[in-house]
């Protein structure tokens, strides 16, 4: 390893956990010893530290234990005759310099409580979004896990000019990767040049501001070692499993833009710590054997243009790169981009107008491959601001089609168009929502684009089950409407088949192991009435995937013998379950959370666990943040049972499994649950009533307990005596 690099490496992490020591003790002399301390709205606390070494930071004096720990690791400078190796040194340098930044940033956030903003978004106040907390966490993981974001790119520092910054961040975009921000150079920031730029920042545009310091790099490192112990259920203090981890399986790299202090050069190294290699725009000392990384840890002086073709083939990243022929850029990262207010040329849908997408089959002979057509206005022929009605409508040939695969390639609509630089695209079917923005427009973007982008990405996606597709885009009232009122009956045709389904009509259900990436042992086996737990996949879904990629993550599983007809197991479902988990997971059961419920992972759409004083359960959503009558919010039960762990008293699933007739059935069903969020009954209430009525509880939703009643078993059980819950009354449910 080079000695230069080692020397400015370790020199620097001194500089930081002196910085971190001065600012330690000046909190510790204004709020004292006992003063809470943390990143808001986590369950892991500072999380490079309580993922390297176990150790739970909750107040301010508990940091004194950890500057203790970083002197301690931190080797001596490097002389001019050295005898040992370099890189050992060099990594204690550089995790010591993560852990000191962490405690800088927590001091910060209770120094400044609205330095950050603490959400997806920048805002007029702050463009700095500090640490992701457990929401943003569990969302933008879910990415990463299927394969939609292959990685991300820390850069610290500033480009050249703002149009260099503006291309980088735009080729990093359309390689779907994520790029998390901090530091600066010569007075410029990265964030701060995209945003002169016109370039939107944020969580939805994957260009994540964390914040104006090379010390919020370690923001970036949090997420990799969250990521770790949330999704793939690695236990705190697990240092080399996590470090193995993030090198095996989050692909991402360090861009250092300008020239290299000696802070980044030792925060450089603590990312070299978990695998994730450096490429430089300047010339600094390389580091090209292989050991920690994959490939080379430190490459430098590449030119600007060439700089992401480097760090991904260094890093070793498989990218497939969309080939759509429109004249604005494409990828996953613009999914998230907002077009708002005088942005918008074009809206249609979202209740402003008629709106639906619909694919159907076709013959053969009543398709022609790659026609698209608009039938009414086109965008040149409306002014900017207008608003039109639209229905898109996508026919398909071909002899393995099948009626199944409709709702399959009809879901793939949102995120395909969504990925559209300027195109905004929100909801599904009759509810979906199109906003098309100026930018767009002045680069020539038309509405038949919108056709051949699901031209181009269904054939190249879904192409060995349709041999012809065809677009046609209406666009006037007359057309639409009629175009509505036909999907909306084929949209109910779609839904009454898997509601008249059950489990015992059937011999095979269906595995989802797309979440192994992340959680290895986490094996999900959906059955007609267990949707998914992610909530994105109901058995018909899987059936259709199955004939789709015969080889891919959705495999029939025999039932065969039944072994518990009350909780739903079977002896096929254990052998596969047993194998797909490699032996880590020999058996569960569909229909309970008391006994062997099924395994979770940090995809879950809700949580239910057992509130023992009340007889019953809870169930709580993703999008609630707040505290829950387990003691727990939805993140720390998460990051409890998460990982692809059977744990008794708790499993995940889906918002739609509540309303199916099986949820927690070997349990007492739906008539066990006493509480969940208000706006979760609200989502579900009107489903949840028909199962309810069904059962025989009219007003059982009535009778649940939500925030507003209380947070705590002692607060709810009063609330569900007066209402005469029926939970109260059933046998004991532990």
């Amino acid at each position: 390893m080079s000695k230069i690099i080692a020397s400015a490496a370790i020199r620097g992490a001194y500089k930081i956990v002196a910085q971190a020591q001065e600012q330690w003790q000046r909190a510790m002399d204004k709020f004292g010893a006992k003063e809470p301390v943390g990143f808001p709205n986590t369950a892991y606390y500072l999380p490079v530290i309580y993922g390297m070494l176990g150790a739970k930071v909750e107040k301010l004096g508990d940091m004194e234990s950890i500057l203790k720990r970083c002197k301690q690791i931190l080797p001596a400078p490097v002389k001019e005759n050295h005898p040992l190796p370099y890189l050992g040194p060099a990594l204690d340098a550089g995790m010591a310099t993560l852990f000191a930044e962490e405690l800088i940033e927590a001091v910060r956030y209770l120094e400044k409580p609205d330095f950050y903003t603490k959400g997806e978004d920048i805002s007029d106040r702050s463009i700095w979004l500090g640490a992701a907390d457990d929401v943003i966490l569990r969302k933008r993981g879910v990415e990463f896990v299927d394969g939609t974001a292959p990685g991300f790119a820390a850069i610290l520092g500033a480009a050249p000019t703002k149009e260099i910054a503006s291309k980088i961040a735009q080729e990093l975009q359309q390689k779907n990767l994520y790029v998390f921000m901090s530091g600066e150079y010569n007075g410029k920031r990265f964030s701060e040049q995209l945003l002169e730029a016109g370039v939107q920042i944020g969580w939805p545009t994957r260009l994540v501001s964390f914040g104006p310091d090379t010390t919020a790099t370690v923001f970036a490192m949090g997420f990799a070692t969250r990521a770790a112990l949330s999704f793939g259920g690695i236990q705190p203090g697990d240092f080399r499993k996590i470090l193995i981890y993030n090198k095996d399986r989050i692909f991402a790299f360090a861009l250092p833009m300008g020239f290299v202090s000696d802070e980044w050069y030792a925060t450089a190294a603590g990312a070299i710590n978990f695998g994730f290699p450096v490429i430089a725009d300047t010339p600094i000392p390389e580091i090209l054997p292989t050991g920690i990384c994959t490939y080379e840890h430190v490459v430098s002086n590449i030119a600007h243009e060439n700089l992401v073709a480097k760090a991904v083939e260094v890093r070793g990243l498989k990218v497939n790169l969309a080939s759509v022929p429109i004249p604005v850029a494409y990828g996953a990262a613009f999914e998230g981009e907002r077009v708002r207010g005088e942005d918008i040329y074009l809206e249609c849908g979202g209740g402003r107008t008629l709106m639906c997408e619909w694919v159907t089959s076709k013959r053969m002979s009543e398709v022609e491959d790659g026609k698209v057509e608009v039938i009414g206005p086109e965008l040149k022929d409306v002014p900017a601001g207008s608003k039109l009605p639209m229905a898109i409508c996508v026919e398909v040939a071909g002899r393995e089609m099948q009626e199944d695969f409709e709702p399959i390639l009809e879901r793939q609509v949102h995120h395909l168009i969504n990925y559209a630089q300027g195109v905004m695209h929100i909801g599904q079917r009759d509810i979906a929502w199109i906003r098309i923005s100026k930018q767009a427009v002045e680069k020539g973007f038309k509405i038949k684009d919108l056709g051949i982008i699901l031209h181009a990405k269904l054939h190249q996606d879904f192409g060995r089950i349709f041999d012809k597709l065809q677009v046609k885009i209406y666009t006037n009232e007359t057309d639409v409407k009629e175009k509505v009122e036909r999907a909306r009956e084929v949209y109910k045709h779609r839904d009454t088949r898997i509601e008249g389904m059950t489990d015992e009509t059937t011999d095979i259900y269906y595995s989802c192991t797309l979440c192994q990436s992340f959680a290895p042992s986490h094996v999900c086996v959906i059955s007609p009435e267990r949707t998914g737990l992610c909530g994105s996949y109901n058995w018909m879904d899987c059936k259709a995937s199955f004939e789709i990629n015969p080889t891919g993550p959705n495999q029939p599983v025999p039932k065969l013998e039944t072994i518990d007809q009350k909780l739903g197991q079977w002896t096929g479902v254990n052998d596969f379950v047993n194998k797909a988990s490699r032996g880590k997971i020999d058996h569960y059961n569909f229909y309970s959370i008391i006994y062997d419920p099924m395994t979770t992972c940090g995809c879950c759409e809700c949580i239910a666990a057992v509130l023992p004083m009340c007889n019953g359960i809870m169930t709580v959503n993703r999008d609630f943040p707040g505290m829950t009558p387990s003691g727990m919010k939805f993140t720390t039960l998460a990051g409890t049972i998460g990982g692809g762990l059977s744990t008794p008293g708790f499993v995940g699933h889906g918002k739609y499994n509540i309303t199916q007739r099986k949820f927690v059935k070997g349990d007492g069903g739906i008539s066990r649950i006493v509480w969940m969020p208000k706006m979760l009954k609200e989502e579900i209430g009107e489903r949840f009533s028909q199962r309810a009525a069904e059962l025989g509880y009219p007003d059982l939703l009535n009778q649940i307990a939500d925030e507003t009643v209380g947070t705590t078993e002692d607060a709810i059980l009063p609330f569900l005596t007066e209402r005469n819950h029926p939970a109260l009354s059933m046998p004991s449910i532990i």
